[in-house]
């Protein structure tokens, strides 16, 4: 495909998501869908239009994730209920870290004794494919700041941390594979992938959020007319967080989702030392909340910050997904593929959550609804990517793309078919069966 076809498609595919926005709520699947049916179109498998191959493209691909997984860990981390509480985030803490264990486990033995991989490669798949993701999970995810739903802030909490808590998996997979220094007997893999690794990271992006939502605040409170570029602070924190814990080798991606939730945490609760109560800060809007002649309420970062990162995750999630259709081709459709697929669905998923859940009271329908969505996805490609760049065998790459696509492919399709009739009936008691006939798309 020419330059010029490839905007007049990404164009009519971004007004149609803009104009038809109402409509798309109402069917019964997911916008990524109908992207990833338009790529596969579009690809080698049918008209043949383009082929975007991921290891010549890694570079460009490992990139081109990094940044929608950064914005929407972003995103996630603002949605965040705070203040932190223990009690409250003890679920998606055993599932961003006991569950997710479980599975990289359970995804090594399949790879191992079903599809006969080596031992690292086995590793590394299970750490590809265990995390779920930010990007095209936001259906199951929190709605807006403070969201209080238990199944959609554990979702969002879990993919917000396991994207940073699989990266020393990573790291072992690359180690057993001869490709990364594992340290005798795993030493140094343990203190600086692990222990290292993941305390700096929560400490910058704590310390980070914490610094700029003061920062802002003292501003807007000296200067009530000063204008605050929010989007621009929001992704300078994000750059910022993410440059500095990978100078220190962090995991950024643990940075950058403490940092939106120390972020948010701050500026409320230095609204509710002001007395001002959260409903009276600016959502939204360009300009602070005037309550009277001598009091200004400001807008917070976090909440104006949020509408155009989501923004940004609609257009990567398009651009993304078309081309994940588009790198799908016909022998990736085989016995190995989708039988691993079928195996993280309906085994690895359920058994990982069921063990990171034991005794933890929560209800039965929560738990099941938490061992179903777990959606794979553009997190699942970076890491990918990030492997090929730290030379990953071509055989094994190649074997590890059929792998990593075709469960993205179908984890877009069953969870994106699924998640509104599944959570409609779980929350609302019954599910709408209204048409969206003449709605386009």
């Amino acid at each position: 495909m020419t330059a010029s076809l490839w905007f007049l498609l990404i164009g009519l595919l971004m007004l149609t998501r803009g104009l038809g926005q109402t409509c798309l709520q109402k069917l019964p699947f997911t916008p990524a869908i109908v992207y990833l049916v338009i790529g596969f179109l579009l690809g080698p498998s049918v008209l043949n239009f383009f082929y975007f191959d991921p290891i010549k493209q890694a570079p460009l691909l490992e990139k081109l994730t990094e940044i929608a997984v950064l914005i929407s860990l972003f995103s996630a981390g603002v949605k965040m209920p705070v203040p932190f509480k223990v009690k409250q985030w003890q679920l998606p803490l055993r599932l961003a870290f006991l569950s997710m264990m479980v599975t990289i486990a359970l995804i090594t033995v399949f790879a191992v004794f079903i599809l006969q991989l080596p031992l690292g490669a086995g590793v590394l798949l299970g750490a590809l494919l265990a995390p779920t993701d930010p990007v095209l999970a936001t259906d199951a995810q929190s709605r807006y700041p403070g969201d209080k739903d238990q199944l959609r802030f554990t979702l969002t909490c879990e993919a917000g941390m396991n994207d940073g808590t699989a990266f020393p998996f990573i790291m072992l997979g690359l180690g057993l594979l001869g490709l990364h220094d594992l340290g005798t007997a795993g030493g140094q893999w343990l203190i600086k992938e692990i222990i290292w690794a993941t305390a700096i990271a929560i400490l910058i992006g704590i310390a980070g959020g914490i610094a700029v939502g003061k920062m802002v605040w003292k501003l807007r409170g000296q200067q009530p007319r000063q204008d605050v570029l929010d989007d621009l602070v929001g992704l300078g924190l994000i750059a910022i967080v993410y440059g500095f814990s990978l100078l220190l080798h962090g995991w950024g991606f643990l940075a950058v989702f403490f940092a939106a939730v120390a972020l948010r945490h701050t500026e409320l609760n230095l609204a509710k030392a002001a007395g001002i109560k959260p409903e009276q800060l600016g959502a939204g809007v360009a300009e602070p909340v005037v309550e009277d002649a001598d009091t200004v309420v400001p807008s917070i970062v976090s909440a104006e910050a949020l509408v155009f990162k989501e923004h940004l995750e609609r257009l990567s999630e398009l651009m993304l997904v078309l081309l994940v259709g588009g790198m799908l081709v016909a022998d990736f459709w085989n016995w190995r593929t989708l039988s691993l697929a079928l195996f993280i669905f309906v085994v690895a998923r359920p058994l990982s959550v069921l063990c990171g859940l034991m005794f933890s009271k929560t209800r039965w329908p929560i738990q099941a609804s938490l061992a179903w969505f777990g959606v794979r996805g553009i997190g699942s490609i970076y890491y990918l990517m990030y492997a090929i760049q730290h030379g990953l065998p071509e055989p094994i790459a190649r074997e590890l793309i059929q792998l990593t696509f075709i469960v993205i492919a179908l984890s877009i399709v069953v969870h994106g078919i699924s998640v509104k009739p599944l959570l409609n009936g779980l929350f609302n008691g019954k599910r709408s069966h209204k048409k969206a006939a003449n709605c386009g798309f």
